[in-house]
C-alpha cells in the first residue's frame, strides 16, 4: 500500500471516529436534559397546533401553511424551507405554473453554493447542509431564479449579534410583527433544534409561520417529518434557540452559530 493510500485510510478512520464522538456528545446531551427536565424537555415547551385556522386574515402566512412540506432526508431543511417560502410567494405574486415546484425542481434550478451537490450522500467536499451565511446565498438565488419580486434578502448572524445583543432581540421581535400584521416580509430560521424541541441539539432550518404579539408566541413550520404538525414556542425560547453558538462541535462542517433571513417583499 503506497503513501497516499495510507494516508487517505486515516483520514477517512480519523473522520469517522470524529463523528461517531459528535454522535456521543449529542446523546449525552440529549438523555442528560431529558433526566433533569431542562433544554427542550422544560415547561413550558411547545405546543402543538393540529388544527391552525384556515383563514387567519394574512394571506402569506395562509399560503406559508397552504405549501408547508417536510425535508425528503436528514440533510434536507434548507431546501423544503425554502420550497415553501418560493411556493407561497409565487401564488402571493400571481405567478404560479400549474404544480408547486417540488424541492428536486429547486435543486435544478439553483446552483448557488454546490446547493444540490450539498444534498447528496457525499455531500460536496464531505459537507452537507447549509450553514447561515450559504442558506442566504440560496435564498436569494431561488428568489432570483424563480422571478419573484423583493425589496431585500438580509442574512442576521446572531453570532455578531449587529447592535448587539439588546438590537438583535428588539430588531427580531419587530420583524416578527410585521410579518404577522403587515404580511410584507418573511423570516427563514437557522436554529438549535434542541432548544425548540426535546430533540438532539443539532443546526436546523424552518420559516416561521405567526406570530401572536398577545401571548409572545412563535409559530414554527418546522419542515422535519418528525413533528406532524406546525408548533408554538415562546419568543424567550424562540430567541434562544437562534441565538446560538453551535460551537466546536458542528466548525469543521461549517456551522459557526445561528440567526436568520430576513425577506423584505
Amino acid at each position: 500500500m503506497g503513501k497516499t493510500a495510507i494516508k487517505d485510510k486515516i483520514m477517512k478512520i480519523a473522520a469517522l471516529i470524529f463523528r461517531y464522538g459528535i454522535r456521543l456528545y449529542l446523546y449525552t446531551r440529549y438523555y442528560l436534559e431529558k433526566a433533569t427536565r431542562t433544554g427542550g424537555f422544560s415547561n413550558p415547551g411547545a405546543v402543538y397546533i393540529k388544527q391552525p385556522d384556515p383563514v387567519s386574515g394574512n394571506a402569506l402566512k395562509d399560503l406559508l401553511f397552504k405549501y408547508h412540506v417536510k425535508q425528503f432526508h436528514e440533510s434536507s431543511c434548507s431546501v423544503a424551507s425554502v420550497v415553501n417560502v418560493v411556493n407561497a410567494l409565487l401564488e402571493h405574486q400571481g405567478k404560479t405554473m400549474g404544480e408547486p415546484l417540488t424541492q428536486h425542481d429547486l435543486l435544478d434550478k439553483v446552483t448557488a453554493a454546490h446547493w444540490k451537490e450539498r444534498m447528496s450522500d457525499d455531500g460536496y467536499n464531505g459537507k452537507r447542509g447549509l450553514p447561515l451565511e450559504i442558506l442566504g446565498q440560496v435564498v436569494q438565488q431561488s428568489l432570483d431564479n424563480c422571478e419573484i419580486s423583493y425589496g431585500s434578502v438580509e442574512t442576521v448572524s446572531a453570532v455578531t449579534k449587529p447592535g448587539g445583543t439588546k438590537q438583535f432581540k428588539k430588531d427580531l421581535y419587530h420583524r416578527l410583527e410585521r410579518f404577522e400584521k403587515n404580511g410584507d416580509c418573511l423570516i427563514i430560521c437557522h436554529f438549535n433544534q434542541g432548544r425548540f424541541l426535546p430533540e438532539l441539539h443539532i443546526p436546523h432550518i424552518s420559516p416561521v409561520g405567526g406570530f401572536d404579539p398577545a401571548s409572545a408566541r412563535v409559530t414554527m413550520l418546522d419542515v422535519d417529518p418528525v413533528q406532524k404538525w406546525p408548533y408554538q414556542i415562546s419568543f424567550e425560547t424562540f430567541y434562544r434557540g437562534i441565538s446560538c453558538n453551535y460551537n466546536n462541535v458542528f466548525r469543521p462542517f461549517g456551522y459557526a452559530g445561528g440567526g436568520y433571513i430576513y425577506i423584505r417583499l
